[in-house]
């Protein structure tokens, strides 16, 4: 007889090979090794609603509706023509304006979409000053990656650890931000030196391209003004609710609930049409990956396992640079969301022995900046390279590995070093 654990353990690997192996859609690996788990009773079907984790995955549907009613009233392509306007034509400014941009509305809402609706605009600029639209590109993933670090609701991860350990959308404003915005900085400033040479425009040319721009009408990406204002409050009523959630004993998905309830009541779109349009795939991933990994915990290997490193870890301090490294290295070669719902029972097994709470933002730090490693460290850097390979624009692995290892290794030693100042001490 196979013990338990062993068949837990052999489910889990096989799962991540297929989701690493890509040869199979990743929902179909994780609802594959989750069917498993359950026809063998690993998890019991009672008590599968403990090890789905609801508040993630209500959240992120939330958040979904939100945005994909909001998309229709033409407001991201609004934003991103204002945006064009104020850099008057000048490479530099287009850089910086596009990259903040990206890193705000990333902190808010959903980056694929964010990054989606941006990437067009900035080869199009780019072809217009006649640029390497490359660094543009570049600077937008960086962005977003660590734009999303910044808030509960910024990136997948963030969600995940929210959920589990009880993380509020303020704590995470207050732990991450300042990383954020520091990091934010030093990228632009290495972007700068990197390409800095190469973005430049004549005086006549960047004059020609100020005119062109200002015949653009942001008002005219306006599809649906109704649907324009309504979306606007209804965003601002939600980030509002979001800051405020825990002094009024809302949950963040609760929140997110509410918002998507309410812009579907109020502007009566199609809920046919905007329901078709949520990432189901994505949330039904997570749905199997968290009862795949709800079999470790089941079986007690998590609970070994953190066990194991506390004996061999003398600190929280080491315990939080262990894992925000790992996890960083890690998110650059695996999906983020696996390893995340991995690592969370994991921490949570250690607050027998040391206190967790500086590891979960040691995890945050990792898993959102480790995506910045490669071309496929995260779903942004995706989407991104694969609207610039339909527009004829190469970026190798390895040109995008030079660069993104850079970042990560400089952004998370930053982040790292003021989460040791801040939990540790000098």
């Amino acid at each position: 007889m196979i013990p338990v654990e062993f068949i837990a353990i052999a489910v889990f690997l096989f799962t991540y090979a297929l989701i690493i192996d890509e040869r199979i859609h990743r929902t179909v690996a994780a609802l594959v090794g989750a069917s498993i788990i359950v026809a063998l009773q690993i998890v019991p079907w009672d008590k599968i609603p403990e090890y789905l984790d609801l508040g993630t995955i209500f959240l992120l549907m939330g958040m979904m509706i939100i945005v994909n009613t909001a998309r229709l009233s033409g407001l991201f392509e609004y934003i991103a023509i204002i945006t064009a306007k104020f850099a008057h034509g000048s490479p530099i400014k287009v850089l910086i304006l596009f990259s903040l941009l990206t890193a705000v509305v990333s902190a808010f809402l959903d980056n694929v979409t964010t990054v989606l609706l941006i990437t067009p605009m900035l080869i199009y600029l780019a072809e217009l000053m006649e640029l390497n639209p490359i660094p543009f590109l570049l600077s937008e993933i960086f962005a977003s990656n660590i734009g999303g670090t910044a808030t509960l609701i910024g990136d997948p991860p963030n969600i995940m650890i929210g959920s589990a350990a009880n993380l509020s959308f303020n704590e995470f404003i207050i732990n991450m931000g300042p990383i954020v915005v520091i990091d934010m900085l030093i990228v632009m400033l290495m972007l700068y030196a990197f390409y800095g040479r190469g973005l430049k425009v004549s005086p006549e040319r960047r004059e020609q391209i100020h005119d062109i721009l200002k015949n653009l009408d942001e008002k005219a990406a306006i599809k649906d003004p109704a649907l324009f204002r309504k979306s606007v409050i209804v965003i601002l009523l939600v980030i509002g609710l979001f800051f405020i959630h825990s002094s009024i004993g809302l949950e963040p998905a609760v929140v997110a609930i509410i918002g998507a309830s309410l812009i579907l009541l109020w502007t009566r779109q199609s809920p046919e049409a905007i329901l078709e349009k949520i990432e189901w795939p994505a949330l039904f991933f997570f749905g199997g990956l968290f009862i795949v990994v709800g079999a470790l915990v089941e079986t007690g290997v998590i609970a070994s396992l953190a066990t194991f490193v506390v004996s061999n870890v003398s600190s929280t301090g080491e315990a939080m640079l262990i894992i925000a490294w790992f996890a960083a290295f890690a998110s650059a070669i695996v999906d983020n969301i696996p390893l995340t719902a991995t690592l969370i029972p994991l921490i949570n097994g250690m607050s027998g022995s040391m206190d967790i709470y500086p590891l979960w933002w040691a995890l945050s730090l990792g898993a959102c900046l480790g995506g910045n490693g490669s071309a496929i460290g995260a779903s942004a850097n995706v989407v991104v390279l694969g609207i610039a390979d339909r527009n004829r624009i190469k970026i190798s692995f390895i040109e995008f590995l030079k660069v993104g290892m850079v970042i990560l290794m400089v952004t998370v030693a930053v982040g790292t070093m003021i989460l040791w100042v801040k939990f540790v001490g000098v």
